[in-house]
């Protein structure tokens, strides 16, 4: 959920410190009066306003003045709370801690990628939280040559000193090999500042610039074109031309509050590609890379529905387009003429397979589908005109392009993985299909994926659909509902959910945990349908297919409610509020993760471009239908008198794409209303943001602690 800092109506804090403070006793005076932790109490404030001709009160409003003391002490005291609640478990955190530390590599090299003369790679030493980033130049028959001298282009962990946040996000080196554009952030709210520095003499130019998102080189190497955020609604909706030593220059203006611009070259590096993108439509306009100061121009005229993206290759542009093709195809048409009468087909629509992607190369066209929930990689030959599939045999996994930059590549970079399988890096022969492992994943200390069983499972939802689930778990697990069990999903924004691998998840298999993956409406799993029928007035079926697996998952004697703890985040976390709504007995345990939970709130601030761009996913509120049907989902609204399972709820105070305050007004609701005496945890990363922690370590110590307290609601306690 992409939200940005929204406006609130305020009341004075004179009647609401006093019993803020009072609620919110240290933990160490609590032990010391041998007395049980007792959860902060947060004030109810007036606040009221009229929607639809009903008056709608929200009780603590309050909490979304970030610069308020007052609700930062809050957010300590929810922390304090936590803290002495889950004392008992550290010990086990500690132990998961050193486990998945155990099992990384510290000292590790990605794969080296060859841009022009050099070989470009991520290491990381022991100790240290950060990637360094490297290069070395090519070696004989442009070979990657290890004994090459090493010159590093960023030692992150330098940059990040002093620094609680670190990270890069744009990374871009000029054509001449020369300068290196990147941007940073140190807070977490995902405000990326420009860098650029001189690759010979290690200097930094004095060329800044505050909220860019996107970035790419002219052919001149002396200008950058720059999409730039809006200080507040972080919408991308300006460009910039920078020359070097100079002003930034503004050269586009994205007006429609739905869209929102990022900028990159095509792979053959004459153009400047500029997308604007909305949910449902987008459009693209092209410059040449060597005339950095002209004009942008339309691809194709902006089309309500029409979603397209483009490449080219020797004056002909390849169009991935949704036209006439819910799961898009692909045309090719000269870049003279790029209208659609002038389009010759190249990959028929598949109503079977979505496209997911597609890579044009000097002497290839790859394209990345997605059928059944399952990827696969199709290779087209422009001079035999023959096509090449590769696909892998397991039931169930994940595979994608992992970045192949080179134009004359004859090698196209996969990516492999299932959830019995480490990440595995593979070249594939673009000519003959031939597959080249790179590197695995090395799993310290050993790791026998025999010991394990991965699976494809179908459900059949109330509505008739067969929704596909995946599951791992530790082989000789009995299926008679006594094991614990871990359900995840996510179900929104087209966005898939897929049988990735985790070091982490060994520590919860070795100790007989089942862990199950839906791919519930919403994403695009099972094609662009599957997204259509997840989302606006059809966004229940998220919430029934989950619930609906779940049951199936009980019925199959794979686990019992019990012994069912689900999981979710972001987007994911509105289908745990959810789902805990309207099923609250089927779950025994929930961790919400930075979830979007006060969506009518959150929606109806119309005054935020990023809000209504939402509409697209969501529905607009200011329409009666929409409204209703919004509102009787709201996980935030939707908050009874009645029992609740135990609920850990984590987010970040920087978050910028679901605001700290949803989370935090959900627990202070929830503990207000829920009639049980389950756990209800907020813990707040008070330097982070959506990700969490930005350091490797301290990541790992966040996914232990939570590892730890969903293992200590199974009650097993080593």
């Amino acid at each position: 959920m992409s939200i940005a800092h929204h406006a609130v109506r305020w009341s004075a804090w004179s009647s609401i410190l006093p019993a803020l403070l009072l609620s919110t006793l240290s933990p160490l005076a609590m032990a010391a009066e041998a007395a049980a932790p007792v959860a902060p109490i947060a004030a109810k404030t007036a606040w009221q306003e009229t929607r639809h001709g009903t008056v709608v009160t929200d009780d603590y409003r309050w909490l979304q003045k970030k610069t308020d003391p007052a609700v930062i002490d809050y957010l300590n005291a929810e922390n304090a709370y936590t803290a002495a609640v889950t004392a008992p478990i550290q010990p086990l955190a500690d132990k998961l801690f050193g486990e998945i530390k155990g099992r990384m590599q510290e000292v590790d090299l990605s794969v080296p990628v060859r841009m022009g003369n050099f070989y470009y790679y991520t290491r990381t030493e022991a100790g240290k939280q950060y990637p360094i980033n490297c290069r070395r130049p090519v070696g004989a028959k442009g070979a990657y040559d290890a004994q090459a001298v090493e010159e590093i282009l960023l030692d992150q962990n330098r940059l990040a000193d002093g620094h609680a946040f670190f990270s890069v996000r744009a990374f871009a080196v000029s054509p001449n090999e020369q300068l290196l554009a990147y941007t940073t952030d140190t807070t977490g709210f995902r405000q990326y500042e420009l860098h650029i520095k001189d690759l010979k003499t290690g200097k930094l130019l004095t060329d800044t610039m505050a909220r860019v998102t996107s970035l790419a080189w002219a052919a001149n190497n002396a200008t950058l074109m720059l999409a730039q955020e809006d200080a507040t609604t972080k919408r991308s909706d300006r460009l910039f031309r920078l020359n070097l030593g100079g002003a930034p220059e503004q050269v586009y203006h994205e007006p429609v509050e739905q869209f929102a611009i990022g900028i990159n070259r095509t792979r053959d590096k004459q153009f400047f590609v500029l997308e604007s993108r909305s949910t449902d439509t987008s459009e693209v306009l092209l410059l040449p890379t060597n005339k950095p100061d002209g004009t942008f121009a339309p691809v194709l005229k902006r089309e309500k529905g029409h979603r397209y993206s483009v490449e080219h290759r020797a004056g002909q542009l390849y169009i991935l387009t949704n036209k006439d093709a819910k799961n898009f195809r692909i045309v090719s048409v000269p870049l003279s003429a790029p209208q659609a009468k002038n389009w010759r087909p190249l990959v028929p629509h598949n109503n079977d397979a979505v496209i997911k992607s597609v890579d044009v190369f000097q002497d290839y066209l790859v394209v990345m589908e997605k059928a059944r929930a399952l990827n696969r990689a199709r290779i087209y030959d422009f001079h035999s005109k023959q096509w090449k599939t590769v696909q892998f045999d397991d039931p169930v996994y994940l595979a994608g392009a992992a970045g192949t930059p080179e134009f004359n590549a004859t090698q196209f970079r996969m990516s492999y993985q299932s959830p019995v399988t480490p990440p595995t890096v593979i070249d594939v022969s673009m000519q003959d299909g031939q597959r080249t492992v790179l590197k695995q994943q090395e799993i310290v200390g050993g790791y026998d994926a025999s010991r394990y069983a991965t699976e494809r499972l179908w459900v059949t939802a109330r509505d008739g659909v067969k929704v596909p689930l995946w599951i791992v778990y530790k082989k000789g697990v009995k299926r008679d509902g006594k094991a614990p069990l871990l359900l995840y999903s996510y179900g929104s924004y087209g966005i898939s959910t897929e049988a990735g691998f985790a070091i982490s998840r060994i520590s919860l298999l070795e100790r007989g945990v089942v862990y199950v993956q839906a791919h519930i409406r919403g994403g695009t799993d099972m094609g662009e349908a599957w997204h259509e029928d997840g989302m606006l007035m059809k966004k229940k079926n998220t919430f029934n297919d989950f619930i609906d697996s779940a049951d199936y998952l009980v019925r199959e004697k794979w686990t019992s409610p019990n012994r069912l703890i689900i999981q979710g985040g972001s987007a994911g976390g509105l289908l745990m509020g959810a789902v805990v709504n309207m099923r609250p007995e089927l779950f025994h345990a929930v961790h919400a993760a930075v979830p979007f939970v006060d969506v009518m709130n959150t929606m109806m601030d119309a005054s935020l471009p990023l809000t209504t761009g939402e509409y697209l996913e969501w529905g607009d509120p200011n329409q009666k239908a929409a409204y209703d049907y919004m509102l009787s989902y709201s996980p935030y609204d939707n908050i009874a008198r009645k029992a609740y399972p135990s609920m850990l709820v984590t987010t970040g105070l920087n978050d910028s794409q679901v605001m700290y305050w949803e989370p935090a007004k959900y627990v202070a609701k929830l503990r207000a209303y829920k009639t049980d005496n389950n756990p209800l945890l907020l813990k707040t990363n008070m330097g982070a943001g959506h990700g969490g922690a930005s350091g490797r370590y301290d990541a790992i110590k966040e996914n232990a602690f939570n590892t730890a307290w969903m293992l200590s609601q199974w009650n097993i306690s080593e």
